[in-house]
């Protein structure tokens, strides 16, 4: 409530604005000023502004909010594990750039899960499918593209980058990577969809680093170039289920399949680098 005050400039519009009476509101942020020991509002008879402590406040909160934004962002995706959890969805598909998913996989594995694999003991169980690196893509012609030359990303920090929003994960993830090895490129244009990346970078419009997978139908178009050892950045991709309904048939099948289909993937999108310096032309769908 501080920190919409501080945007807002009045009560009644705070109040407008989070769905509250402004009695609530001016209750609310008197509670604040009794925790905090200080006035936080000059108020008038007409009008209330902050007083200096209040203004201080409100940078903090301003912060404190941003924090959590970036733990919500960094503890994604949930809105898959939550429709599992209520039972609106028998299996989702998920990604995780954090690696926390992979602590809910036992060790070593039992013979109790779908192929006898990865079951959880929790609410939910973690089936791992795939892990997918960031790669660099570029357009076939371009000189990054040439196998006989390892990846130099200091040496296309002035290229035309294109990538994600801002926020999504495969956005930060790049912005992770380009980050440790030093390169800050221009601000990059942002695109929805990582097919449509592909597709302009398969245009020559650009290049990307982007999740292997996320290639897809534009694999024959465009050149995937490895990073550098060392910058093995990826996402792994889960199935999760409820834990309570993994032995149902339906269910175990939909596992299984998942997982045959991963393994397949992962040998088409994962070739050993051909000799004549010429991709290989297997493809994947999007993931």
């Amino acid at each position: 409530m501080l920190h919409e005050f501080a945007a807002r400039g009045s009560i009644a519009r705070t109040a407008d604005a989070l769905g509250y009476t402004p009695s609530a509101v001016s209750q609310q942020l008197a509670v604040l000023e009794r925790e905090a020991g200080t006035p936080l509002l000059d108020r008038t008879a007409r009008s209330a502004g902050l007083t200096d402590a209040g203004r201080r406040l409100a940078a903090y909160a301003e912060r404190i909010l941003a924090m959590v934004e970036e733990a919500e962002a960094d503890l994604s995706p949930p809105e898959g594990l939550q429709l599992v959890r209520s039972g609106e969805v028998e299996v989702a598909i998920v990604d995780d750039w954090t690696g926390r998913m992979s602590a809910y996989l036992p060790s070593p594995t039992g013979p109790d899960g779908p192929e006898g694999t990865d079951r959880g003991h929790g609410v939910l169980s973690y089936y791992h499918l795939v892990r997918d690196p960031l790669v660099l893509v570029v357009a076939r012609g371009h000189p990054a593209a040439a196998q006989d030359r390892p990846v130099d990303l200091r040496a296309l920090r002035n290229e035309s980058w294109l990538a994600a929003p801002a926020g999504e994960p495969s956005r930060r993830a790049a912005d992770r990577l380009l980050a440790a090895v030093g390169v800050t490129p221009p601000v990059p244009s942002e695109f929805e969809g990582l097919g449509t990346v592909a597709n302009l970078v398969a245009r020559g419009l650009g290049i990307a680093i982007m999740p292997r997978l996320s290639v897809g139908a534009y694999e024959r178009r465009v050149v995937v170039r490895e990073l550098p050892a060392g910058l093995d950045l990826a996402r792994d991709v889960f199935a999760v289920a409820r834990t309570a309904s993994v032995v149902r048939p339906s269910v175990a099948v939909i596992v299984s399949a998942l997982r045959g289909a991963a393994r397949s993937m992962s040998q088409r999108v994962a070739p050993p680098e051909p000799p004549d310096g010429h991709e290989t032309s297997g493809s994947a769908e999007p993931l």
